[in-house]
């Protein structure tokens, strides 16, 4: 009798778990209506959406193509996954850290080309979230930190800048 209502607690344990973390990825794409796929990044903001305790702080690795859309909508998951997680924990601190071709499409000169990801970035930093461009990746392709305008932070290299966030206790979430 004791064994089996123990395996009723797990099993009852095991179901609410699942459950929730179901219901916190499917309200992760609410807000974003072009979403269609389930991605690692959107379960594992579900999964620290379950948690009762707040993460340290949350940063967010781009690495993806200048040549398609993954930086724009890589932010705007971003910005959709930010308000998700600071409305459950308001004080949490999140960065932004791109290092790989996607960072070109930030630089001054690519402003018009690409505004709405300068828009989204702006948006970002203005809510006190920096956002982080690698230099070293920069100067592989002889573009200096002066390129970029004044609201994107460089930092020497793009995985350092990761690792040392990690050092502080912050949570790696690699958007996809």
């Amino acid at each position: 009798m004791l064994k089996t209502h123990k395996l009723k607690v797990i099993f009852l344990f095991t179901f609410s778990l699942l459950s929730a973390l179901f219901i916190a990825s499917t309200n992760v794409f609410a807000n974003n209506d072009k979403t269609t796929s389930v991605t690692q990044d959107s379960l594992q903001i579900a999964e620290i959406l379950s948690h009762t305790k707040s993460p340290d702080g949350i940063v967010f690795e781009l690495i993806g193509s200048e040549n398609n859309d993954y930086l724009p909508n890589a932010l705007e998951k971003i910005e959709t996954y930010k308000k998700q997680l600071q409305a459950k924990f308001p004080e949490l601190d999140i960065a932004v850290v791109s290092h790989g071709a996607e960072q070109f499409k930030l630089t001054k000169n690519k402003a018009s080309k690409s505004m709405k990801s300068h828009t989204l970035v702006q948006r970002l930093v203005a809510a006190d979230v920096p956002v982080y461009i690698c230099e070293t990746h920069a100067n592989w392709r002889g573009v200096t930190p002066e390129d970029f305008p004044e609201y994107i932070t460089t930092t020497p290299q793009g995985p350092t800048q990761i690792r040392q966030y990690q050092e502080l206790g912050y949570t790696l979430v690699v958007v996809e």
